[in-house]
């Protein structure tokens, strides 16, 4: 079996095969009030259509803004481009604001979330009947909990130098594996991303009065919640977590293994949700009453992707060419960053997940899995408690967090250098050199950051409404820098047009669209 220490090195005679790294980011946000509420508004007209458009979007209710940036194969370029969705949809807005956390704003009641809505087409019913079902299931609150999504995937040249000359079978094959390698070193080692980058440690009391929770809140001021040593609560079981979805044992040893666990969570009936009926007097409820209405459903920390053809499943997509990129969904909104994410966090994701597909990757085992959940349920809820331990694998060894991070550092400082060489500058190495300091000094996470703020002014609601007020601010002036003002009303109006063409090709009622897109895997 091949060290890391070996393919570095061979990276290292070779180091332009790691400059073709592929970037993406998803960006969640809630509309505000300029009192620090959730919008009442529906999506705003300047913005398009939220079915159709290429770089915003809604995710679960139409006060759930998306931003979706395009593949690109640079850092600064990526969050340039994540500004100017930004800039312009700040100064669509009106009066409004963005949220700049992670957790949501005051909440009155649930009803005042409002599901998103697509249009008339059978595609737009279904994403907004597919939400109709969360809220069912879950609660709206729940799904208005915002986060950062990073796409990232390697070159071709990157795996000519990893794996040679193979047929173009046989490197779908190897690329697929590879992938699977680094889920699988993902699950072991990611708990650094909330330790390092969670900035939720606290929440508005009015989200903990719609969430069953046991866990043993201190309060401060008018109703602020928060555990003391807690990093990211978005991670946690008050976040995203399907109790139903806690006894799938969907493994990550290989792309096969995968398909068939996912197939069998949106095939598997669930007592609960049956008893929210699928349809009743006024319609449909929820898509079916399995324990995954759709893949999308499952929550996950990371997720292997293609990009899907017309009409074609993520699985379906997955077993037709294999694994074409990751998508790491662990980020918290970062507040201390206008747009969510900074250079720091892409360049550190950079280096973890060539680090996580260069190393060694045994397979998980059912123990194994249940070690990583302990790990990262440590981390999100006390991890910056001194002394903290984790233990990697069942009879691995056990050490503090610190001591594990220091570890992978070692290996990410000397990755650092050769990707510093591929990409010239030496931003890899001095991300590393600021990074590791943050296990031994704790003060410098951004949930200590995001505490002590929070703590100081009494509020949650205060802080993040002061973050919300500068951000307007800022993007009221500026210019942009990869796209234009007139590209985005182009892309607003041709978004309005595009999702016209999709609701006057509709040919087949939603009920036959509904059975044809499940075929025999449920029933309505």
């Amino acid at each position: 079996m091949t060290s890391f220490s070996q393919r570095l090195e061979a990276f290292s005679a070779n180091p332009e095969a790691l400059s073709g790294i592929g970037r993406g980011v998803e960006r969640e946000a809630l509309r505000i009030t300029p009192q620090g509420t959730l919008s009442a508004a529906h999506h705003p007209d300047a913005l398009g259509s939220a079915l159709t458009h290429k770089w915003i979007t809604t995710d679960f209710a139409e006060q759930l803004l998306e931003f979706i940036t395009p593949v690109s194969h640079s850092v600064p370029e990526m969050l340039n481009q994540l500004q100017d969705i930004h800039r312009f949809t700040y100064r669509a807005l009106g009066e409004e604001s963005l949220w700049p956390l992670s957790m949501p704003c005051y909440v009155g009641e649930e009803d005042d979330i409002t599901l998103a809505q697509y249009g008339s087409s059978n595609v737009g019913r279904m994403k907004t009947l597919y939400r109709q079902g969360l809220k069912h299931r879950y609660g709206s609150v729940m799904q208005i909990i915002s986060g950062v999504h990073f796409n990232f995937s390697f070159s071709d040249s990157f795996w000519q130098q990893l794996f040679g000359d193979q047929t173009p079978y046989a490197r779908q094959e190897s690329v697929s594996e590879a992938y699977f390698g680094l889920i699988r070193n993902y699950y072991r080692f990611g708990w650094m991303i909330p330790y390092l980058f969670g900035a939720s440690p606290a929440l508005c009391g009015s989200f903990i009065n719609k969430a069953a929770t046991n866990l043993p809140f201190e309060t401060v001021g008018n109703g602020t919640c928060y555990l003391p040593y807690a990093t990211s609560l978005r991670l946690s079981d008050l976040g995203y977590t399907n109790n139903a979805q806690s006894s799938l044992k969907i493994g990550f040893n290989g792309l096969e293994q995968y398909l068939q666990g996912v197939r069998a969570a949106i095939g598997t009936p669930s007592e609960d949700f049956a008893r929210i009926g699928v349809k009743d007097e006024n319609g449909f409820r929820q898509l079916n009453s399995n324990v995954l209405q759709i893949e999308n459903e499952l929550y996950a920390p990371i997720r292997p992707k293609r990009v899907t053809k017309s009409g074609e499943k993520p699985s379906e997509a997955l077993e037709r060419g294999g694994v074409e990129y990751i998508e790491v969904r662990s980020l918290d909104v970062n507040p201390f960053s206008p747009v969510g994410i900074d250079d720091y966090q892409v360049y550190f994701l950079d280096l973890f997940l060539t680090w996580s597909v260069l190393s060694e990757s045994a397979p998980m085992t059912d123990c194994e899995l249940q070690c990583w959940r302990q790990n990262w349920s440590k981390v999100v809820l006390e991890g910056r408690k001194p002394g903290l331990t984790l233990q990697i694998g069942c009879d691995g060894e056990q050490l503090t967090q610190a001591e594990w991070g220091r570890r992978v550092f070692a290996d990410l400082s000397a990755l650092a250098v050769v990707m510093d060489e591929a990409f010239g500058g030496d931003n890899y190495l001095r991300t590393c050199n600021e990074l590791v300091t943050w296990f031994d000094e704790p003060e410098k996470t951004l949930s200590a950051r995001m505490l002590k703020s929070i703590l100081e002014t009494e509020s949650i609601g205060k802080v993040g409404l002061e973050i919300a007020k500068g951000n307007r601010e800022l993007f009221a002036g500026g210019d942009y820098v990869t796209f234009s003002e007139q590209q985005f009303k182009d892309e607003s109006e041709a978004s309005v047009k595009r999702q016209q063409d999709v609701e006057q090709g509709d040919a087949i009622s939603f009920e036959q669209y509904l059975a044809e897109y499940f075929g025999d895997s449920v029933s309505l």
